[in-house]
Formats: structure tokens, C-alpha cells, sequence
């Protein structure tokens, strides 16, 4: 059935095949710019809130808006490449990522940002989960398929860490608005290749399954009460409103949970996909290690420039360390996790990057660079070294018919932990004035990266299937 499968994506429309490799380069092509546009922007933080008249503590909506619009719709994004074709949506989340970002470089006010950004999760929501429906398409043999994932994963961790130093790069040679508009040529790029490599699907003559709109509209407000009720504990006198905006999330989110039970026809998310044990563990694990590591990128260029008034240039280069250490980490978990398997794997890189955060929270108000670059890099090894494995076990230990389903779940969860990462860790750093809050924020990172280490290490899957 993979195999038909395969066969059909090749042949739909005519079109020769395009070579695997060109396909997974533009998976990962695709992957690596909406994910480095989550971070690239985390040094531009402080020009853009002083030329744009940001209010104070609300800067950080530049990034939660994005991320949070991309959660929120990459489950629906994933059930609407199942219904009209990864060629479509793909080109569609594309163009519409694209022409954000040329929106994001020519706004002129602060909430027109926030908006465009908002439009760029959109795009990105649809482009993402089409990207891993390619390389599993595009490899059939299972060795060659984790190769290709551990790939597509070393990528996406990369786009994460190498935000802040491209970010830098561009904020202090050309401006802020060069880190949105450096998006658009490159987009339109993988646009045009795109357009004449992905095969286009033969028209299907049955009757499609609904869109699941109302668990769409469920999940997205859900997740945006909750990441606001999460930042506004951060913010003075925010206690009553964050209680009222959790309340909310807490209903919404249930009522979504029942509706994918009870109510809908074709559930964006079957309450099914989480008996599989490597896919709860993973995304579980997934979910503490992000929390610390994708807000990573906003908190450290927030206290090297606000505390250490480094320039945006030098804030970029802060994150160099562990733009490196995670090629290094993914290059080693391409040989431990055929060896070792996912768990003792994922529970080595999530116990390194616990110890990364814990010595960055030692940092001050004159800390030298170097207490600070090693810690950085240490962190990013242990990322590098842990985000292979999660991948395979949350994409692999399912049925070929859940993958879409399960790399979408996966990438919900990446994406919600930025922007509820983001909003605690912001809201513990600006508890104390100076380096006080931000060793605080480093240290519950920390914290949090050895609670995913213990959840590797008892609740993930060993080398054989449905081991400990």
C-alpha cells in the first residue's frame, strides 16, 4: 500500500519524478525558513519596540504572534494537504508566508507587526506539515527514510539557532527590517523550484471528508488564551486577567478534546493517535525541553542587550556557540540512535542541555563572554543530540496512514512551546530588574530540560519495539 502510494505521488499529473534528494532539499529548505523566521527576529527585538512605540512588556508579541498563529493552525494545515494535495498547500502556505514577510519589512506601526507576523504563522501553518509528508514520501526504504528525517530534524533545529545570529548579522548592518525582507527572494526562490519538482495530484473524484472548522477555531483561541494568560502573570497587576484568559483556555481546549471524540465527522486530531506510546512519550518529552530551548533565543538576546547592552550585531553572535553545537549534536545522534535507540538518546541530549542552562544561570551583570558561550554551546549539543530521536519515535512508531497526522501533532507542540516558553520565561525574566530575572528564567529552563530527561528515560520506548 506505501509502496502504491509512493507511486501514485510520482506519476499524478504526468509529471516526471523529480530525484529524492531534490525533494528533501526543498522539504528542508522550506522547514528551515519558517523556523528560523521564529527566531530571527529575537535580536531585533529592542529596535523595533523603540521605533515602532511598542508598550512596555509587549514586545514579545512579535514572536508569540507568529508562533501562536502557526500552533494553532498546523493541525488544520496538515488535514488540508490530505484533502487537496501537498503540491497545493505547500505553494499556498508558501506564497502566503512570502508575502507576509514583505508585510513584516514594511510595517509601520506596531500593531500592523503583529498582524503581518500573525500572517506569516498562517503561512507557515500550511507549509510545515507538508514538508515531512514529502521526505517520507520521497524515501521508501525505512534506512534510508531515518536518515532522511534525522536530516529534516538537524535542520529545523539549526533554523532555531541560527535565528539569532543571522538576525544579528542583519540588525546591525542593514536594520531591522532587512530580517524579514532577507525572507522574500529566498522564499520566492524554493516557490519557483517547488512549483516545477512537486507532482501534481490527479483530481479525486470522491466525495471529500469535512474540514474540522470548529475544532480549528477551538484549538486556536484555546491556545491563545493560554499563552496570553501565561504572559500576563508576568506583567504588573496581569493576576486577574491571566486567571480569566486560563479559565478560558482550560474550557476551550476541553471543548476541543470533546468535539474530536464526540462531535466531529473527521477530527483534526483522533483522540486514537495517542495510544501510541512513542508518540505521547516524544511529544511529552518535546514539550519540557522546548519550553527552555525555543524561548532560548529571545530570552538570551533580551538579557545580552538590555543587561549586557551589547549591540544587536554582538547578540547575534552570543547564540554562535550553539548554532554549531547542534550540528555537531545532530551530526552524533545520526550513530547513538540506531544504536542506542530514542530513549538513552533523547535522555543524553535532554540531560546536556539541562546542564548548559543550569551554568547559564549563573549569569550577571559582568559575567565574561566565555561563561557564557560554553554554557550556550553545551545546551545546543544536548538539543542537537535529543531532537533526532524525538522525531523518529513521534513520526515513526505509527501507522503509515498517521504519519501526516503525527509529524503535524509534533510540530503543534514544537510550536506552542515557543510561544508559551516565551511567556513564562519573559514574564520570570522581568520579575527582577538586571541579570536577577534572567538567571531565574535560565534556571526554571533548566529545570524543565531534566524533567524531559527523566520523561526520556521512563516513559519513551527502547531499542525494541514497545520496550523500556
Amino acid at each position: 500500500m506505501q509502496l502504491l502510494a509512493v507511486r501514485t505521488f510520482r506519476m499524478t499529473g504526468g509529471q516526471r519524478a523529480a530525484p529524492p534528494w531534490l525533494l528533501l532539499a526543498l522539504a528542508c529548505a522550506a522547514q528551515f525558513l519558517v523556523v528560523l523566521d521564529a527566531t530571527i527576529v529575537s535580536v531585533a527585538l529592542p529596535p523595533i519596540a523603540g521605533e515602532l512605540g511598542f508598550a512596555a512588556g509587549s514586545i514579545e508579541w512579535v514572536v508569540t504572534a507568529y508562533t501562536l498563529a502557526f500552533a494553532g493552525l498546523l493541525l488544520l494545515g496538515g488535514r488540508l494537504a490530505d484533502l487537496y494535495g501537498t503540491r497545493a498547500v505547500f505553494l499556498a502556505g508558501l506564497a502566503l508566508f512570502t508575502a507576509a514577510s514583505l508585510w513584516c519589512g514594511l510595517a509601520t506601526g506596531a500593531p500592523e507587526l503583529v498582524a503581518a507576523r500573525a500572517a506569516q504563522g498562517v503561512g507557515g501553518a500550511l507549509l510545515m506539515p507538508t514538508t515531512l509528508t514529502i521526505v517520507h514520501r520521497a524515501y521508501e526504504q525505512p534506512d534510508r527514510r531515518a536518515r532522511a528525517l534525522g536530516l529534516w530534524s538537524m535542520v529545523g533545529a539549526m533554523g532555531a539557532a541560527c535565528g539569532t545570529v543571522f538576525g544579528g548579522l542583519l540588525t546591525g548592518t542593514l536594520g531591522w527590517r532587512a530580517v524579514f525582507l532577507v525572507m522574500v527572494p529566498v522564499g520566492a526562490a524554493i516557490l519557483a523550484a517547488a512549483w516545477y519538482a512537486l507532482a501534481r495530484r490527479a483530481p479525486v473524484q470522491a466525495p471529500r471528508e469535512p474540514l474540522d472548522v470548529t475544532g480549528a477555531l477551538l484549538v486556536t483561541s484555546g491556545l491563545a488564551a493560554l499563552v496570553y494568560g501565561a504572559a500576563a502573570l508576568g506583567g504588573a497587576g496581569g493576576a486577574r486577567r491571566a486567571v480569566w484568559f486560563l479559565g478560558a483556555a482550560a474550557v476551550l481546549l476541553g471543548l476541543f478534546a470533546v468535539s474530536q471524540r464526540a462531535w466531529a465527522r473527521s477530527p483534526l486530531m483522533p483522540p486514537q493517535i495517542f495510544r501510541h506510546r512513542s508518540v505521547s512519550s516524544a511529544n511529552a518529552v518535546m514539550f519540557c525541553l522546548g519550553m527552555g530551548y525555543l524561548a532560548s533565543p529571545v530570552l538570551l538576546s533580551l538579557y545580552l542587550q538590555n543587561v549586557r547592552h551589547f549591540t544587536p550585531l554582538r547578540a547575534g553572535l552570543g547564540f554562535l556557540p550553539a548554532a554549531f553545537a547542534v550540528m555537531a549534536g545532530a551530526q552524533l545522534a545520526g550513530r547513538l540512535t540506531p544504536r542506542w535507540g530514542t530513549r538513552r538518546t533523547a535522555c543524553l541530549g535532554a540531560l546536556l542541555s539541562s546542564a548548559g542552562f543550569l551554568l547559564l544561570a549563573r549569569v550577571g551583570v559582568h559575567t565574561p563572554f566565555a561563561s557564557i558561550a560554553l554554557p550556550v554551546a553545551l545546551f545546543g549539543l544536548g538539543i542537537g543530540i535529543a531532537f533526532t530521536p524525538i522525531t523518529v519515535a513521534a513520526t515513526g512508531g505509527v501507522d503509515a496512514s498517521l504519519t501526516g497526522l503525527a509529524s503535524g501533532l509534533l510540530n503543534t507542540v514544537r510550536q506552542v512551546t515557543t510561544a508559551l516558553g516565551i511567556a513564562v520565561l519573559s514574564g520570570v525574566a522581568n520579575s527582577r530588574t538586571g541579570a536577577g530575572g534572567y538567571s531565574r528564567a535560565f534556571l526554571l529552563a533548566g529545570v524543565l530540560a531534566a524533567v524531559a530527561a527523566v520523561g526520556a528515560a521512563v516513559l519513551m520506548p527502547g531499542r525494541r519495539k514497545g520496550g523500556r
